[in-house]
């Protein structure tokens, strides 16, 4: 820690996709932010950080979730034009990638989103 920053400053920031990936409170580091794979909890149970009114993303995860979709059948298409491998292959393959890649890219997005609500209301003063 440098003389300019504090140890407030230093708690809890582990960089943002580490945070999404073992769901870190804002506040503490802990990981309580998750409840289910993708769902927010309410309230961290290590401080007691109220989630619910930082938590924004309820209704553009469902966009969030088609645009990822997209993707994914896009790259799906290409793959079967130009190799062209069994059926049994693909969804062998395309099933557990799938449900991976919305999980994570959801429990990002709705990290990005809390940690931004997160901070904003810090500088605010809330």
């Amino acid at each position: 820690m440098t003389s300019g920053e504090s140890q407030d400053t230093q708690k809890g920031q582990s960089g943002i996709l580490r945070a999404a990936l073992l769901g870190s409170c804002p506040q503490c580091a802990e990981p309580t932010l998750f409840e289910a794979p993708a769902r927010v909890a309410m309230k961290c149970s290590a401080c007691g950080l109220n989630f619910t009114k930082y938590e924004r993303g309820g209704r553009v995860s469902g966009l969030f979730t088609v645009v990822i979709a997209i993707v994914l059948i896009v790259i799906a298409v290409l793959i079967e034009n130009s190799f062209r491998p069994p059926l049994w292959l693909q969804a062998a393959f395309w099933a557990p990638v799938t449900v991976g890649t919305v999980i994570y890219a959801l429990r990002l997005f709705k990290t990005v989103l809390l940690y931004a609500a997160y901070e904003n209301a810090k500088e605010r003063g809330e």
